[in-house]
């Protein structure tokens, strides 16, 4: 059982997976966006692959916690793979999805890409990746806190 991490983008899907304990975040890939149907396909074939049980999004929230267009396209590319996995033939068992306010997320990936001094290039290829992880480890910190009854 492992929670996949999305970040959601016009050009890119950023990818990551939790570990089996759920712990940890790993960045898996960043898909570049071609269609509905093959950027949802990947996905599939990702979660069969990671034996995922649920997958998180990241929501874009406005700063002043509206809901803005990009969120909107969020929402609707979710409801769209929602629906493929309700019917796929593919999968174990059903898949639950959330979402997650992922506000600050790539501004955050870039700094740590910044300071691990990676090449402006590099840095386009997995911020992405990098931004899905860290919507996915709040998520999974989160449920984490929730489990040990908010203490920690």
């Amino acid at each position: 059982m492992r929670i996949m991490g999305l970040d959601v983008g016009d050009r890119t899907i950023g990818v990551a997976i939790s570990d089996a304990l759920l712990m940890t975040a790993q960045g898996k890939e960043t898909i570049f966006r071609e269609s509905i149907k093959k950027d949802i396909d990947r996905l599939v074939d990702l979660i069969v692959e990671y034996d995922v049980t649920s997958i998180v999004a990241g929501m874009p929230y406005n700063m002043n916690g509206t809901l803005g267009p990009q969120g909107e396209k969020t929402q609707a590319f979710m409801q769209k793979l929602e629906k493929k996995l309700q019917y796929s033939d593919r999968l174990k068992q059903p898949v639950t999805t959330a979402y997650w306010d992922e506000r600050l997320t790539s501004v955050g990936a870039e700094r740590m890409l910044l300071e691990a001094d990676m090449r402006r290039s590099k840095r386009k290829e997995v911020i992405d990746k990098v931004a899905a992880t860290l919507i996915l480890q709040g998520y999974l910190d989160h449920l984490s806190m929730q489990n040990e009854g908010g203490q920690r």
